[in-house]
């Protein structure tokens, strides 16, 4: 044992708030332990700190009960005895979206400075894995040290130790480095964050406590500084602490004990640190173990949380606040606090135990509820922007077609021009309530020979379908609601070249002649092929798709199988029955039908049913009362069966590279997993995914020391294989599992259901919810590309994919915008967009992308109009450096490194000073 060595005791609590057992039951566990806490900073001087777990929201759901003690938490955490954020919450980062990690943080240090002081620590105690880009976001936010519990070896499944003669880092301390080269230092809880769990007052206890622990400190550590987390899950405060820590140092005399936090401990860790640490570059997902303890298929379970977290994420980050921007620039008010009320709501869902599904299905049900109550807020925001916008778009050029004539707008609130279906309902006349209402006349009421017009007068194909009579109401501003009834209709058609971060107006009018004299072509080839410039798609008797990309003239075959399997595993990890045959619907003839025949879209519907085993046999749940490890269940499928039938949508629009397909189904089997499967037949060691502000390479086999048959893997957006001529991408709308299945045709198999009856983990916990019985729907969709740059369009089509189009019914008027407009103008081959906001410390308007590439990028923009000043800035929001731009009509073109997460302010006249 060596002298000079120093023992940085840090007491915390890592605080699930949400897991084993509902939410109102941790909460009043924690208004308990922050009770102890405050009584044990206050009565012993002592007990020096504690960490609270790295997230502020711990604070307000104290406060919601104690709101007395706000003052008396001020002060603790400005004395520095209590260490909070720098997060809202611990989120899994990789199932939350690039902006909802910068949200956490950007809101948790906020919230810790209002508090009183932040921990400049990047906290990740028990996340299930780690994002490659994690290293960049902390640097960006100024803090250069990062703690986690997973994703290297020498740790497993809840930290257990793995006897290996090689490791990916051979201490707890290592370079962290992201892949636009940034570093933090990474600190690795080797021996877990309960290592100084509960540490014994008697002195023979003590020693043989000691003995115990420093002896697994020094098996790990690379300096002198050693790192002993005094605490656990929900753990109480250890109120004796002090007393304990000096039997310690009466023990050993040579060792400096310190009851310690983060910021003391990182400070002498870095000048301590030795030289020869082993630099590991990007993401943390335990890939040198033997892949049962990854936890990866939590990406699977519950998906229909993680299509209703996608969902929410998408309305506030790529509609809500890119409209509110759009109005704030022509001087609308921008709510911060609503908008931080939103993601605060979302972000609730966000915790690993959470959004993971892992958690008991009470927790989950509340989840639902969050998640119903965020999209009401940023549906509410939406509305708010776009009534303002809607007031200030010029529609007079269609006055010439009479004051019969429905002007609208379609808004593009993505990062690049936009084509595509658009669905929008109007209101061609309407009655209110309080002037009386004539039924008879609303039906009456001729809706024939109309034709939709772009703001050229050139005339559209378009799809007009009679809603009939249908009430609705205005909530007027200055007035009280305003109850009417409407002769509605809907259109369809196809939108092309909406400018990016802007829109073009459109009109339903009446036709000068017959509205259907136009002759218009059809995507349609036969009852069973259709095809645009770009694609030719057949579909084949078993259901599946063949689909050849007419520019390059690559063939993809035996697209869209379905796969099923048994799964006798958990929340946490998926388990094949030993043997089992897997079940696909390669062998099954499907049903196959023309439902939709335009010029701008076909759609086929295919019908498959499939024969499934109904459950796993009884003696799994035997199994799982008896608390028999996962990997070690003999559990076998039924051979009593049910009808499974799935319904597929399969669409082509006129002027798309994809292919948009969604999936419907009633599941009713248990103890399962189905899949839909890829080949590709593309020679290729390695595909990219999309994950948190990176397009990741990643291996197509796993290492060596890999066990686990399945190598499942998180995605976001989409995962591509492709070589230097051709390549597929297959994007999806919430499905966060995927595995490149080794077959020898580098098939990609996306996971759309996982069906379980158990937590796991460290007891028995039935999750009868997330065998998730009931209706499905799911969405994906395939773009096959040609090289480098077709792949990257690709990329950009698929984040496309996930944003909805926004409309909006216009009045025949005069305004300041014109009838198509970009408020914000930027390109980028290789840059994507992620945000457009409005900083709520500056007022300035936030442009935030990152270089796809590993590359350099050029970003071209140009100034808003009312823009003043551009500047680079970081996640953070604060300025770093002026951009000169001559004028407001010149282009500014700014250089974006491989790999770099960007930002761009734009200040307005009237914030400067």
């Amino acid at each position: 044992m060596e002298d000079n060595q120093t023992v940085h005791i840090i007491s915390h609590t890592h605080w699930d708030r949400e897991w084993y057992l509902p939410y109102e039951r941790h909460h009043i566990l924690l208004v308990e332990l922050m009770d102890r806490l405050l009584e044990a900073l206050e009565n012993n001087q002592g007990y020096k700190s504690f960490h609270l777990d790295g997230q502020t929201i711990m604070l307000d759901d104290y406060v919601q009960v104690r709101p007395e003690m706000k003052e008396k938490l001020k002060t603790y955490i400005k004395e520095g005895r209590i260490h909070v954020g720098p997060w809202y919450i611990l989120q899994d980062a990789f199932l939350t979206s690039s902006e909802s990690n910068v949200r956490n943080l950007l809101y948790g240090i906020k919230d810790s400075n209002d508090w009183g002081g932040v921990t400049k620590i990047g906290y990740f105690p028990d996340t299930f894995g780690n994002i490659g880009q994690a290293p960049q976001l902390l640097r960006q936010a100024g803090i250069h040290h990062a703690v986690f519990g997973r994703g290297v070896k020498p740790t497993g499944f809840n930290n257990m130790i793995q006897e290996a003669s090689s490791y990916e880092s051979p201490y707890s301390e290592m370079c962290w480095r992201s892949p636009d080269g940034s570093t933090v230092i990474g600190i690795l809880f080797a021996n877990w964050y309960c290592n100084g769990n509960e540490i014994p007052l008697d002195d023979e206890s003590a020693k043989i406590y000691w003995q115990s622990q420093l002896k697994s400190l020094e098996k790990y550590a690379s300096s002198s500084q050693m790192l002993v987390m005094n605490g656990c899950d929900h753990q109480p405060v250890q109120y004796n602490l002090p007393e304990a820590i000096q039997v310690a140092k009466k023990l050993y005399p040579n060792i400096d004990f310190k009851h310690s936090n983060f910021n003391d401990y990182c400070k002498e860790l870095s000048s301590a640190i030795p030289n020869d640490v082993k630099i590991i570059d990007g993401e943390l997902r335990s890939q040198h173990t033997d892949g049962w303890g990854t936890l990866v298929n939590t990406a699977s379970s519950r998906i229909y949380l993680k299509q209703l977290n996608q969902q929410n994420q998408v309305l506030l980050e790529k509609v809500a606040e890119p409209l509110a921007s759009f109005a704030w620039l022509q001087g609308d008010a921008y709510d911060h606090d609503l908008f931080e009320y939103g993601w605060k709501t979302l972000m609730q869902n966000h915790p690993h135990d959470s959004i993971c599904g892992c958690s008991i299905d009470d927790v989950h049900r509340e989840m639902v509820t969050r998640f119903e109550k965020t999209r009401q807020v940023a549906k509410g925001m939406i509305n708010k922007s776009l009534t303002f916008l809607s007031g200030e778009i010029d529609t007079s050029m269609f006055n010439k077609w009479g004051k019969s004539t429905i002007p609208f707008v379609v808004f593009n609130t993505t990062g690049h021009n936009r084509t595509g279906v658009i669905t929008i309902n109007l209101d061609v006349v309407k009655q209110y309530l309080s002037e009386g209402i004539n039924k008879q006349k609303l039906k009456n009421f001729s809706i024939q020979d109309r034709e939709v017009l772009d703001n050229h007068g050139n005339i559209l194909d378009c799809q007009i379908e009679d809603l009939g009579i249908e009430f609705d109401f205005d909530l007027p501003k200055d007035k009280f609601r305003r109850p009417y009834m409407a002769r509605r209709l809907r259109l369809t058609f196809e939108a092309e070249n909406i400018p990016a971060l802007g829109y073009n107006s459109f009109a339903l009018v009446l036709a000068e002649g017959s509205a259907n004299d136009c002759v218009w072509d059809s995507l349609i080839c036969n009852d069973r092929e259709m095809e645009n410039h770009y694609l030719h798609v057949k579909i084949n008797p078993n259901g599946s798709l063949t689909v050849t990309n007419k520019i390059n003239g690559q063939q993809y075959n035996d697209l869209c199988i379905y796969e099923d399997t048994g799964d006798i595993g958990n929340e946490y990890m998926y388990k094949q029955p030993s043997g089992e045959k897997t079940i696909t619907t390669r062998n099954i003839q499907a049903k196959i039908f023309v439902v939709k025949d335009t010029s701008f879209q076909a759609e086929y519907e295919i019908v498959h049913e499939w024969e499934l085993p109904i459950s796993a046999s009884t003696y799994l749940h035997q199994e799982q009362k008896e608390l028999v490890w996962f990997t070690e269940r003999k559990s076998q499928r039924v051979s009593e069966t049910i009808t499974h039938k799935i319904t597929t949508r399969v669409r082509l629009e006129k002027n798309s590279k994809g292919v948009y397909i969604t999936t419907s189904f009633n599941n009713q089997a248990k103890d399962h997993r189905m899949r839909v499967l890829f080949p590709t037949d593309i020679l290729s060691n390695v595909h990219y995914t999309d994950s948190v502000f990176e397009v990741v390479k990643r291996f197509n086999k796993p290492a060596k020391e890999w066990k686990n048959p399945d190598y499942s893997q998180h995605q976001q957006a989409f995962v591509n294989i492709s070589n230097e001529k051709s390549g597929l991408t297959v994007s999806n709308l919430g499905l966060n599992e995927y595995e490149i299945l080794r077959d020898g045709r580098n098939t990609i198999a996306i996971t759309l259901l996982r069906a379980v009856g158990e937590l796991g983990d460290w007891g028995y916990f039935p999750t009868p919810d997330a065998q998730c019985l009931g209706e499905h729907i799911v969405s994906y969709s395939i773009f096959p590309h040609e090289g480098e740059q077709s792949r990257l369009a690709s990329y950009q089509a698929s984040y496309q994919s996930q944003v909805p189009w926004t409309v909006n019914q216009l009045g025949l008027q005069t305004g300041e915008l014109p009838p198509t407009y970009a408020f914000i103008e930027w390109e980028s081959t290789k840059v994507s967009f992620t945000a457009l906001k409005v900083s709520h410390t500056s007022n300035d308007i936030i442009f935030r992308g990152f270089n796809m590439a590993e590359t350099e990028a050029w970003l071209s923009t140009r100034m808003p109009i009312g823009s003043v000043q551009v500047y680079r800035s970081n996640i953070l929001e604060e300025e770093l450096e002026t951009l000169s731009i001559p004028t407001s009509s010149s282009k500014l073109v700014i250089p974006v490194n491989q790999n770099e997460i960007v930002t761009v302010g734009f200040k307005k006249a009237e914030t400067i000073g």
